[in-house]
């Protein structure tokens, strides 16, 4: 079996699972409906992953991973935005039900307990985040300080628990610019 189809069994079975922990959640989805999903053999899941717990901390890590990588080049790496630019992206790239926000937010609510080090990797993603907003704002603000990032992070949260909820956001980008207009303060 070639590298490529090990890698494309794989990369299929946190897809499926993604999707499913998405719609359903965590706890109500099994390895054995992930397989179905995936449709492939249970020795093939566990050929990939040791066990659901893994399964969840590799998706989580692939989700945040992915986060990180997107929010580092419009920080560093797009020096023709402005902050209030910046911040806007940042915070649409993670309002998004189909986005890579949507299933470290759910973990947030569903997984302390039960998959202690899966919960941990978004709390890390978290603190992260925060970290970058805190210091992009001190780049323009001298005034910002930590609670402005972290209020950054509940605007995110906020509106995408009210997407999650089936309320409509009739215009995302006014919660985002309610938070900018503080920042002119």
């Amino acid at each position: 079996m070639s590298d490529l189809e090990i890698s494309f069994r794989a990369l299929k079975v946190l897809d499926s699972a993604r999707y499913l922990f998405n719609r359903y959640g965590f706890h109500n989805v099994g390895v054995d409906r992930i397989i179905e999903t995936a449709q492939i053999a249970k020795g093939t899941f566990y050929k990939y992953f040791q066990s659901k717990e893994q399964l969840i901390e590799m998706g989580l890590r692939f989700q945040t991973d992915a986060l990180k990588q997107e929010v580092f080049v419009l920080i560093h790496h797009q020096p023709a935005f402005s902050l209030h630019d910046k911040l806007r992206r940042i915070y649409f790239l993670h309002v998004s039900l189909e986005g890579y926000y949507h299933l470290p937010l759910k973990a947030i609510f569903e997984i302390k307990t039960r998959y202690p080090k899966a919960y941990q990797i978004v709390v890390e993603y978290r603190k992260w985040l925060v970290k970058e907003i805190c210091d992009l704002l001190l780049g323009t603000h001298a005034h910002a300080t930590q609670v402005d990032a972290e209020m950054f992070l509940f605007v995110v949260d906020g509106a995408l628990l009210l997407l999650k909820g089936g309320n409509t956001v009739e215009d995302p980008a006014r919660m985002i610019e309610g938070f900018l207009v503080g920042l002119g303060r």
